[in-house]
């Protein structure tokens, strides 16, 4: 079966025209260190992949350290969806130091929410304490992925 020309045409012009209009690879534009802002800077085991239960990957969570501030930041980054708002989120857990007679809390700071590209910063001063950090991304569909460091680490 022979298709009319101006159907191949019309084909060819649509799927070109989508190549041209689709966005650049946002996640280059979009590093952790430009996200968190000036002086920070990945810390040791501070990238985490961020996937589902079958093993599919999402994107990327990253714990970052400014020593000049002592302040530690927490940003998810997309690899899939971009350019879609999808749930999205960027935790970080903070155990305080606390005097030997003392039980602390630990503290959660995080943010939530439909994004395109990336999931924070989140930040929080954390000179000297052990800090754990959390991401996740939710497809289209519902289907959730997560990464992060579950035991306390960068301490000091």
């Amino acid at each position: 079966m022979r298709r009319p020309a101006k159907a191949i045409l019309l084909t060819a012009a649509i799927a070109f025209s989508g190549v041209l209009a689709a966005p650049a690879d946002a996640t280059a534009a979009s590093s952790p260190q430009s996200i968190c802002g000036s002086g920070f800077g990945l810390v040791s085991d501070g990238t985490r992949p961020v996937k589902t239960k079958g093993g599919q990957r999402y994107g990327t969570v990253y714990l970052l350290y400014n020593g000049g501030t002592g302040e530690n930041c927490v940003v998810t980054v997309k690899s899939s969806f971009v350019g879609t708002k999808t749930t999205a989120g960027a935790s970080i857990i903070v155990m305080p130091k606390a005097r030997k007679d003392e039980k602390q809390n630990p503290i959660v700071r995080s943010d939530i929410g439909k994004f395109s590209q990336y999931a924070g910063p989140v930040k929080y001063w954390a000179k000297g304490s052990c800090v754990r950090y959390w991401g996740m991304i939710e497809s289209p569909g519902g289907v959730t992925a997560t990464g992060g460091r579950d035991a306390w680490g960068n301490c000091g």
